[in-house]
């Protein structure tokens, strides 16, 4: 957005925010954030910077917050003067300032500002300065001449993906160590070596994920199991993990060692096959995994969608080319995943809100719910999942939401008995990859994806739910999906929401990787024109 076009925004945004008709905290809040988010600053897509009314455990809910940019925001409105202290639940009585900080103050991460705002005014405190120091002020009649001091908004969320990007490409750096390492101790490189090979790398960062997401009984759990072995014992020692791991509690053998007892059961057959060949490792390789991976790096931080850099800085060079892999940034993503069903999906919700029966809003929210449940999406070539993983994510966010309002926004729901809340799961992702390796990739993206999105559901309902023993299997499969019965990848073709390839689908196009006669015949058997994509 250029700046004559940026400024004739701000106007059109000051005009229609100083309306009488706007100005109503519960009706406008998220509306006014979103719209100068994408009217001023030109985010493509606001709605993801924010999370509106999340609950804080017994004080009450965050009018919004922008938790990647550091930023908290209490919303009142316009009649509200932002000196004016209000008599809060606990019979304390705060400005709309302190209700902001305390909540702040709440947060397993506290944000770096707090914005009290009632649409006229902004009051922008900064917590990282001296606690008395006088807040800006910037006022919405001013907002032409003065947007650029609420340019901390933008730039701090750009900050953080900037770091998740960071943080995913060091992933990526000492996976793609690790995997050279043991390649090297294999001593050959064949297609079992490299299928077990593929295996372990996946399942040494899912419990390296594991350990520091708190999905384990203890902190450091993996690394501690480890870290007074020698290197020759360390082959045996993960053999026998991998197999508790994969073993109910129940029928575990009692006298297995106290440190193997101690694992949680994983299931979603991430270590069931026990086949797999592990080398003998050297100090070098514990030393990168144990002193590097794990004590050197903090691995719940990494964005799962970005988890595709770890597959491309495994890979060489060569390997991304001749396989035609390439990472896809989250904003691409977008541009793809919103026009084809996210935003319609998106309006149905915001129509559902506006139902003022109590009783039919509820209905009509479960039945929501439940058709986001019923929704399959398939990528024929999936790479490392990240149009997949990212749909899941926008998915389960909005999810989320449906399961903030039908609590009523208090941080408590009632899901009945053991049964969990989430209805949408893993398992609605269907694709298909070539490459092995992607294909482990991918899998463990969904898996990171839905620990991540779990945690977020539980500040939601006010109570923990269990992520061991996993619930869903990933539908992730290796092969040529040009050559594949795709029916042996879902059972049901309902609801798949297809990649969307170009409306003309030329299949000149095709030539240069797959004989044209199998495309054809790979989507004139489906059902798909040879030239459009039904």
């Amino acid at each position: 957005m250029n700046k004559i076009d940026q400024r004739k925004n701000i106007r059109r945004f000051i005009d229609e925010w100083s309306s009488p008709s706007k100005g109503r905290e519960i009706s406008h809040n998220q509306s006014f954030w979103i719209a100068l988010m994408r009217d001023v600053f030109g985010v493509a897509q606001p709605e993801a910077l924010f999370q509106f009314e999340r609950p804080v455990r017994g004080l009450g809910r965050i009018d919004a917050l922008m938790e990647g940019a550091g930023v908290l925001i209490e919303q009142k409105g316009r009649n509200r003067s932002l000196n004016e202290a209000l008599k809060q639940s606990d019979g304390s009585e705060l400005t709309p300032y302190q209700q902001g900080k305390r909540y702040a103050d709440h947060l397993g991460k506290r944000p770096r500002w707090v914005i009290a705002c009632n649409f006229d005014t902004f009051e922008i405190h900064d917590l990282s300065k001296l606690p008395d120091e006088t807040p800006e002020i910037v006022h919405l009649a001013d907002l032409e001449k003065e947007f650029y001091r609420l340019q901390f908004l933008v730039d701090a969320a750009n900050d953080n993906t900037r770091r998740e990007t960071e943080l995913s490409v060091t992933a990526g750096e000492l996976v793609g160590g690790i995997y050279d390492g043991l390649l090297k101790q294999y001593g050959e490189d064949s297609e079992e070596i490299r299928s077990s090979l593929n295996k372990l790398c996946v399942r040494l960062v899912f419990c390296l994920y594991a350990e520091d997401a708190s999905l384990f009984n203890t902190p450091r759990q993996f690394h501690d199991y480890l870290k007074d072995l020698r290197p020759v014992d360390i082959r045996g020692a993960l053999r026998d993990l991998f197999r508790i791991l994969d073993t109910p509690e129940a029928k575990r053998d009692r006298y297995e060692a106290p440190e193997l007892l101690a694992f949680p059961y994983v299931n979603g057959g991430l270590f069931s096959d026990e086949s797999i060949l592990i080398p003998q490792f050297t100090e070098e390789l514990k030393a990168l995994i144990l002193a590097q991976a794990s004590e050197g790096f903090n691995w719940s931080d990494i964005s799962p969608t970005i988890f595709g850099a770890v597959f491309e800085s495994t890979l060489s060079a060569k390997a991304r080319r001749t396989g035609g892999m390439h990472y896809t940034s989250v904003e691409n993503i977008q541009k793809v995943i919103r026009p084809l069903f996210l935003d319609a999906l998106e309006a149905e919700y915001a129509e559902l809100l506006q139902i003022k029966q109590a009783n039919k809003r509820t209905r009509e929210l479960q039945a929501f719910q439940t058709k986001l449940g019923n929704l399959r999406f398939f990528d024929p070539a999936c790479g490392s999942g990240n149009f997949l993983t990212e749909t899941y994510l926008k998915l389960r966010e909005l999810e989320n939401r449906v399961i903030l309002s039908l609590s009523g926004g208090a941080g408590q729901f009632d899901f009945g008995g053991e049964h969990s809340p989430v209805k949408v799961q893993i398992s609605q992702f269907y694709g298909i990859e070539i490459n092995d390796f992607a294909v482990s990739v991918a899998q463990t993206a969904l898996w990171i994806a839905e620990s991540q999105m779990l945690k977020k559901t539980e500040d939601i309902i006010g109570a923990s739910l269990d992520y061991f023993p996993l619930k869903s299997n990933t539908n992730i499969r290796e092969g040529n999906a040009l050559r594949m019965d795709w029916d042996e990848i879902f059972s049901n073709k309902n609801n798949i929401v297809p990649p969307p390839p170009p409306k003309q689908l030329n299949l000149h196009h095709w030539q240069s990787s797959f004989r044209r006669r199998t495309a054809h015949e790979c989507l004139s058997e489906r059902g798909f024109s040879s030239s459009v994509w039904a």
